[in-house]
C-alpha cells in the first residue's frame, strides 16, 4: 500500500479508502488508483480485511457512506405496517450500521418524484447503491424507476425480478414447502395440503408448490392431494374453501393466510384436534402457530452484504449474470399441529 501511494502521491488512507469505493475520494482519483494498484501488483490481504471489517463492527457505527432502502410497496407505509415486511428493514438496519452504513428511506411509487429524479438525489446524498423491499404482487420493477436501476447496484429481498433481472435474496422456498411436508410426516400426518394464492406462487417462480410437490413424494399416490389455489373465491365465499375440506380430506394445510385457520373453525374444525395447520411463514406474533420460519431478517442481512460487495466492486446496472443468496427456514413447533414426534410414513406401505 505505501508504494501505491507513493507513485500516487497520496496518502496511505486515501489509497485505503479508494480501493473501498469510498465516497471520500473523488471518482478520478480513485480509478487513478486503482490503475496504479493494478500495475504494480497491489493484492488486498485478506487477513488484514477481515481484521478491520471487526473492528469497524465492534465500535459505535461510524457511517462512512449511504444505501438507499426503497419501500417497492404499493404501500406507503408498508414498513410498519405490512405484516412481514419489518423484519427485513430490521435486518437491512441492522447489517447495514455494523458495516458504517446510513440508510435513506425512498419510496419506488412515491407520485410526487420519478426515477430520474431519484437518480439526481441519490448523487447529491452520496448514496452508492439500493435495497429493494416489499414487492409483493409482481416482480416486475416500474419503467419510471430504471433511470435509479440502470445506474446504480440493486439488490431485491424476498423475491427474484424478471424485468429487469437483479440480484437477489430470498428464503428457500423450494427447501422451506418441501421441509414442511417432511416434518408432518414425522409427526404421523399422511394428506398435506397446500392452500395458496396463485399469484404468490408465481411471484417466487412456482418454487412453493414445487417444493411441495417433491414433498409429497413421499406419499402413496391416493395420498397426494392437489394444491388449492382458489383463495380470491374463498375469501367471498368460505363455503367454497369448506367443501373442498371435506371433499378431498387432507389432515394438515400450509398455508400463508391466517384466514385459513378462521375458515376451518367456523366450520367446526378444531386446528390440531381435527386439521393440523402450518404457516409457511411463522410470525412472533402468533406464537401458538407451528410453521416455518423464514428469517426475513437475516434475509436482510444478506441483501446488505451482497449490496456492498457490489459497490466494492465497482458494479452498476443490472448485472449481467445476477446472483441469488438463499437463506435456510427453521420449523418451528406450535398448538396447530399434533404434539411429539413420529418416523415419516413408509411410501409403500
Amino acid at each position: 500500500m505505501s508504494d501505491v501511494a507513493r507513485a500516487a502521491g497520496v496518502s496511505k488512507n486515501t489509497v485505503s479508502l479508494a480501493l473501498r469505493n469510498s465516497p471520500q475520494v473523488s471518482e478520478a482519483t480513485r480509478k487513478r488508483i486503482e490503475g496504479i494498484a493494478a500495475r504494480l501488483g497491489y493484492r488486498t490481504n485478506p487477513v488484514v480485511g477481515e481484521l478491520m471489517a471487526r473492528l469497524r463492527q465492534s465500535g459505535q457505527p461510524d457511517f462512512q457512506a449511504t444505501l438507499a432502502l426503497v419501500n417497492a410497496n404499493r404501500d406507503a407505509g408498508a414498513f410498519t405496517r405490512h405484516p412481514t415486511l419489518p423484519p427485513y428493514i430490521e435486518g437491512c438496519r441492522r447489517r447495514a450500521a455494523a458495516m458504517g452504513y446510513a440508510l435513506d428511506t425512498f419510496w419506488m411509487h412515491d407520485p410526487a418524484t420519478d426515477g430520474s429524479a431519484t437518480a439526481r438525489t441519490f448523487r447529491a446524498r452520496g448514496i452508492r447503491g439500493a435495497l429493494l423491499v416489499g414487492l409483493m404482487d409482481e416482480n416486475t420493477l416500474p419503467a419510471r424507476f430504471s433511470p435509479v436501476v440502470e445506474n446504480f447496484p440493486c439488490v431485491v429481498t424476498g423475491v427474484r425480478t424478471r424485468d429487469p433481472a437483479l440480484s437477489f435474496a430470498c428464503v428457500d422456498h423450494h427447501v422451506l414447502a418441501m421441509q414442511a411436508v417432511e416434518h408432518t410426516l414425522a409427526l404421523g400426518y399422511r394428506r398435506p395440503a397446500l392452500v395458496l394464492d396463485p399469484v404468490i406462487d408465481a411471484l417466487v417462480q412456482g418454487r412453493f408448490s414445487a417444493g411441495f410437490h417433491i414433498g409429497q413424494r413421499l406419499l402413496r399416490p391416493r395420498d397426494r392431494i392437489a394444491p388449492y389455489y382458489k383463495i380470491e373465491i374463498a375469501r367471498r365465499n368460505p363455503t367454497h374453501f369448506i367443501q373442498w375440506i371435506k371433499r378431498r380430506k387432507p389432515d394438515v394445510v400450509f398455508t400463508l393466510y391466517n384466514v385459513v385457520r378462521h375458515w376451518l373453525e367456523d366450520a367446526g374444525f378444531a386446528p390440531s384436534r381435527d386439521i393440523g395447520l402450518v404457516q409457511l411463514e411463522w410470525r412472533p406474533a402468533q406464537p401458538d402457530w407451528a410453521g416455518m420460519h423464514q428469517h426475513n431478517d437475516l434475509v436482510g442481512e444478506a441483501a446488505v452484504d451482497m449490496l456492498v460487495g457490489m459497490i466494492h466492486r465497482g458494479d452498476s446496472g443490472p448485472p449481467a449474470f445476477p446472483q441469488a443468496t438463499l437463506i435456510a427456514p427453521s420449523w418451528i413447533d406450535g398448538l396447530t399441529v399434533r404434539p411429539g414426534s413420529k418416523r415419516a410414513p413408509d411410501p409403500g406401505r
